[in-house]
């Protein structure tokens, strides 16, 4: 297994090369030490270590909260910081940056072993998890189905662009709207408001299919004939955590159905 690879960003250099000594002999590989910020920010660009090791009080204009922001947006790096009693308002502002741990000085190897360990492991979670709503998101950006997929409280979290050309609404324009605000559904027999697929989800319990009959009345008040079905999205522990809806337009599949029954009629 490859040795992670680290960079400590401590302004003291005896406190540094400590560290980087404690490191290796951890097994780590420490590619290099800064004392500056805008240091750390240079050789994080060049060699992308897998974690950085940030001392919060740092010589130069940046300290390390702010070198903390700017690794995880530009290069996604998970941050552990290192530091020594600092205030609360300092440690508040820390919070913010979302780090994978801190380590108080003065450094004990185990407590420095758990606390990189730990934030690796979630960060590698993490990064895979992001790959598959990647994944995910690709997959159902591209099928040819309109699908939303809402919380649980039935708010718009998701549409893919044939949702989007169904209903009128942009994604963007949907996120936290209510699905009933988003998929306006009739009966087309009867014109009544068909009953919305949130309630009948709940109601079952399970997956569901809208009747044949549904209509969605799109935002710009144009009628398309639905065939569609929604199921929960299971949550922690086996709660409901939101639904997703699949629905397509089947006006083409009903004139071709019509042009053959009238000429299986003449």
């Amino acid at each position: 297994m490859p040795r992670a690879r680290l960079l400590v960003v401590e302004d003291q250099s005896i406190i540094a090369l400590d560290l980087k000594n404690r490191l290796n002999s951890l097994g780590y590989d420490v590619l290099a030490t800064a004392a500056y910020a805008e240091t750390a920010l240079q050789q994080a660009a060049a060699d992308r270590p897998d974690l950085v090791l940030m001392d919060i009080r740092l010589k130069g204009e940046m300290d390390g909260i702010q070198a903390a922001e700017r690794l995880r947006a530009d290069h996604d790096l998970p941050v552990i910081y290192l530091t020594a009693h600092s205030d609360e308002q300092t440690l508040q502002r820390a919070k913010l940056t979302a780090p994978y741990g801190y380590v108080l000085k003065p450094f004990e190897d185990r407590e420095l072993h758990m606390a990189i360990e730990i934030a690796l492991h979630k960060h590698n979670l993490e990064a895979q998890l992001k790959e598959r709503e990647r994944w995910l998101a690709a997959t159902l950006t591209s099928i040819g189905d309109a699908v939303i997929a809402t919380d649980r409280a039935g708010r718009v979290k998701f549409m893919n662009p044939g949702a989007e050309a169904l209903t009128g609404w942009t994604q963007a324009e949907a996120i936290g709207q209510a699905l009933s605000q988003i998929v306006s559904l009739v009966d087309e027999e009867t014109r009544a408001p068909a009953i919305g697929p949130v309630a009948q989800v709940w109601q079952a319990g399970a997956g569901i299919g809208l009747a044949n009959h549904t209509v969605l009345i799109a935002r710009d008040g144009q009628e398309v004939p639905i065939e569609a079905s929604a199921a929960p999205i299971q949550a922690e522990r086996g709660q409901p955590g939101g639904l997703v809806l699949v629905f397509r337009d089947v006006t083409e599949r009903r004139r071709a159905a019509e042009a053959l029954r009238a000429s299986n009629a003449e």
